[in-house]
């Protein structure tokens, strides 16, 4: 195969596609939706299936646990997919809205109407509910996507871009409105990143080597993060049993997330107090604490903490542990080691929980919940199609509106400038 024609081939097809979807009616583009989560549902064991070969190969060449946690699909993950397609098919069509008219002294009319990006570049690895998940929100927003997933992922990927195609054409939409790359070759990631007449915007969902390279050799606008080193803060005023509660959950429901916590910071008058428990629950999880001096010296099992581990994100059953003075303390310590991805605290001062949102600079910040709702689907946006930690256009979980664009308008009635 001659990769540069295969993804040049692709490209015009999509921004041909991207005409077409853009003008695509609501009605349409949820009939496909349905159609999709309905084939979801109705191939759930072949989808499994082909997810079981996909897990013995990347057993066989060694894939890292947290990658084969990310790859494994079940059957309550298939239902959640569907779910996922259906509840996009159930939002508000964004494309057409227009927003801020206003009346002119001149007499026109001056508003914004949104508006689809035009093709999108998915690159993503492991995760196969991604082909899913990227193809209903692009549909939905009227977009053409370009869908390139990982290797360990390509039986399921196929799988289940075949019920997408099958969706797509039901409903009567262009069929290159979503298509996935067929090859696993990477030369193919350096086309895609680099044709800017085709493809508008590159969403990459994947590790820090992925995101790096994109980083460096992309000439398309990406909407990315980098990684997700979350933090929970434990305050003066915690309740000590939600303290307890969302720790667990954030730190050990699941280890592979971008989401999942990797560093609890506590306020010094709490240590005595909630130290203790919060250490015990971790390493009855088998949860490894790397701690400072502090914890060190009241948590025997724990070791001591670098620099390093501060700024981490292990994607392990691993967690970072640092006393702070107070909230000026780890709202200073979260904005350094962090990556602005999802940060926590437990508190219940109303002051210290308004000035924590506001300083902390992160695409999602909370009060008494665990980071693990950093979610698109539990934000009520259906599926997302990534998180972003970057600060113009789009930020923390990306759904329809985060993958489309506003343009002026103007409504006039013949009025002409002075």
């Amino acid at each position: 195969m001659d990769i540069a024609q295969y993804v040049q081939t692709v490209g015009r097809n999509a921004r041909q596609a991207s005409r077409l979807i853009a003008r695509a009616d609501t009605n349409a583009k949820n009939r496909a939706l349905r159609a999709i989560a309905a084939a979801i549902r109705r191939e759930r064991d072949t989808l499994l299936a082909a997810n079981q070969e996909d897990l013995t190969a990347a057993r066989a060449a060694g894939l890292e646990p947290a990658l084969l946690d990310r790859l494994t699909l079940t059957a309550k993950g298939v239902a959640a997919m569907a779910e996922g397609v259906e509840q996009v098919a159930g939002l508000s069509d964004p494309i057409g809205e227009i927003s801020d008219l206003k009346f002119r002294p001149s007499g026109i009319q001056v508003g914004r109407m949104r508006v689809p990006l035009g093709v999108i570049g998915i690159i993503y690895e492991a995760r196969p509910n991604v082909t899913a998940d990227a193809a209903a929100l692009c549909l939905k927003s009227g977009n053409a996507s370009i869908l390139r997933g990982g290797s360990e992922a390509i039986r399921c990927n196929r799988a289940i871009a075949a019920l997408v195609q099958e969706g797509v054409a039901s409903a009567g939409l262009p069929p290159h409105a979503v298509q996935v790359i067929e090859t696993t070759d990477r030369a193919v990631v350096g086309h895609l990143i680099t044709m800017r007449e085709f493809v508008d915007v590159i969403v990459p969902r994947g590790g820090k080597g992925l995101i790096a390279r994109l980083l460096a050799e992309a000439r398309v606008p990406m909407i990315q993060h980098l990684d997700g080193n979350c933090h929970v803060y434990i305050d003066d005023d915690a309740d000590a049993e939600k303290a307890l509660q969302i720790v667990e959950n954030a730190k050990t429901q699941r280890y592979g997330t971008c989401n999942t916590a990797e560093s609890l910071l506590l306020a010094r008058s709490v240590v005595a107090r909630l130290l203790p428990p919060l250490a015990a629950m971790l390493l009855q999880k088998g949860v490894e604490i790397r701690g400072c001096p502090e914890t060190v010296e009241r948590v025997k099992q724990a070791r001591a903490a670098s620099e390093e581990d501060y700024a981490s994100e292990f994607l392990a059953a691993i967690i970072s542990v640092k006393v702070v003075a107070g909230l000026d303390e780890a709202i200073e310590h979260i904005n350094a080691y962090g990556s602005h991805h999802t940060d926590a605290i437990v508190t219940e001062n109303y002051t210290s929980a308004m000035r924590f949102l506001r300083e902390v600079d992160s695409a999602s910040v909370m009060v008494n919940a665990s980071t693990r709702f950093a979610d698109g689907f539990e934000y009520g946006l259906g599926a997302e199609i990534g998180i972003s930690t970057d600060k113009i256009h789009a930020r923390g979980p990306v759904g329809l509106e985060g993958l489309t664009s506003q343009k002026w308008i103007v409504l006039g009635n013949g009025e002409v400038r002075a």
